[in-house]
């Protein structure tokens, strides 16, 4: 139970040793630092948190300090700073009822949805993006980023639906949208004005990069548009298990070309895995060069790739985490979509994104700083310096599990987790799913 006071400890807390931020210094509240010096060798701190009006006021080794606040024991559970999910699609969530995906592929997902956006209007957009944000929320998310498909007049519906939800949760979330195009779109002059449409929510300018014949100048007219407007990219790259698919390299390539290093993220980067260990290196070393942020998408890759009727998969479908993380790269994991042609399943929980990323990817012996891939990582590549970290002075926005080592949490739900936020317990309860059944009847 945590207390009702403002002032208060949570005791006996373990936390994940690269979530600790260590840019302030970890004091009892006078100018006395302490040293963690006999809990190297564990994953885990076993601290007490001093609470104050919402903020970490102190981190210290646990029992060091006793004094007469309200406080609850913890009973060594893991705790988390609140999730940061950095690639979603929620206007396309939640369609999955009218309109399922009739064989799995990634083919059948482009048709399905493409049919499937005669119904998005705005109450249709708010009702579904709204569940998603309840379910993000619930969980212990703090910060979003989301994909908005952004052709023709759909632009200006989605993004006006987005500024909407973004005014209503701006005390509970952070969103942040990045438009969803095919890159040829940007050498038309809608995608100029939808460069400027992005600008004008403060969006991240995006798209999805196929390897055609013009690859290069869509890359690079995607670049010119986002220099001209200060803007971000993220793209979605390589989403396939074909190893002539390069776009990724393409994208690098012109990062450092325009001197843009630092403000690109790439999505799914699948093929990556499937080419030789020559070309993937050299792939990878342009990557660093340019300063790209690298965010899998573990479990929608894994349902989309190398799927084939009546045919076992051979791959995972996940790109080159280990080597990316190993080359310096920053790489996050996200839950991309949920409930829709491209993604039957999924529920907007980090803690679920995390727990399969582990299983599937090997995240694992050693964990190392993975935990960092759905917090801290993605936060510094949403520009998010505060968020995903636990540190004295930061505000009091954790996750608490009952779980005390990684092998409870990652074996079992965690439904029973409490989320703070400001220090303060919110209502964990999910939304029921008969809030969207008149709108899943749509024909």
């Amino acid at each position: 139970m945590i207390p009702a006071s403002d002032h208060y400890w949570l005791r006996n807390a373990h936390i994940p040793k690269p979530l600790l931020d260590q840019s302030q210094p970890i004091l009892t509240g006078s100018t006395q630092e302490l040293q963690f010096t006999n809990l190297e060798p564990s994953d885990f701190l076993q601290v007490d948190l001093k609470i104050d009006n919402g903020t970490i006021a102190a981190i210290v080794p646990a029992g060091q300090v006793i004094d007469d606040s309200p406080s609850a024991d913890l009973q060594n559970g893991i705790v988390f700073p609140c999730f940061v999910d950095l690639h979603t699609h929620l206007d396309k969530g939640h369609v999955w009822e009218r309109a399922p995906n009739p064989d799995g592929t990634f083919n059948s997902a482009i048709a399905t949805i493409q049919t499937d956006t005669r119904h998005w209007d705005a109450d249709d957009l708010y009702r579904r993006m709204s569940f998603g944000l309840k379910c993000s929320y619930a969980y212990g998310s703090k910060a979003v980023r989301t994909h908005i498909d952004a052709s023709g007049e759909q632009a200006a519906i989605s993004l006006d639906v987005f500024k909407t939800l973004q005014a209503e949760w701006s005390e509970r979330l952070l969103l942040q949208a990045a438009s969803l195009v095919p890159l040829e779109y940007y050498l038309t002059p809608a995608g100029e004005q939808l460069a400027d449409q992005i600008a004008a929510v403060g969006g991240i300018l995006g798209g999805v990069a196929y390897m055609d014949a013009a690859i290069a100048q869509q890359v690079d007219r995607a670049f010119t548009l986002a220099k001209e407007r200060n803007l971000a990219l993220d793209f979605h790259a390589d989403e396939t298990n074909e190893p002539n698919s390069a776009t990724l390299r393409v994208i690098a390539e012109t990062a450092i070309r325009h001197q843009y290093q630092g403000r690109v993220v790439c999505g799914h980067c699948c093929s990556l895995a499937v080419q030789s260990d020559e070309i993937a290196a050299t792939t990878i070393a342009l990557v660093k060069q340019a300063g790209i942020g690298i965010v899998s998408l573990p479990m929608c890759n894994l349902y989309l790739q190398d799927r084939q009727v009546r045919r076992t998969p051979r791959w995972r479908g996940v790109t080159l985490l280990h080597e990316l993380q190993q080359a310096g790269v920053p790489v996050a994991i996200a839950s991309d979509n949920c409930r829709d042609p491209f993604h039957s399943f999924g529920d907007h929980d980090g803690l679920q994104v995390f727990s399969l990323s582990v299983k599937i990817a090997h995240l694992d012996r050693p964990y190392g700083t993975w935990c960092r891939s759905i917090t801290t990582t993605p936060a510094n590549l949403m520009g998010l310096p505060t968020v995903g970290r636990i540190g004295v002075g930061l505000p009091a926005d954790l996750v608490l599990f009952k779980a005390r080592r990684y092998s409870e949490l990652l074996s079992r739900s965690q439904h029973n987790r409490t989320v703070l936020r400001a220090g303060r317990a919110i209502d964990t309860t999910l939304p029921d799913y008969a809030e969207l059944d008149d709108v899943l009847t749509k024909t």
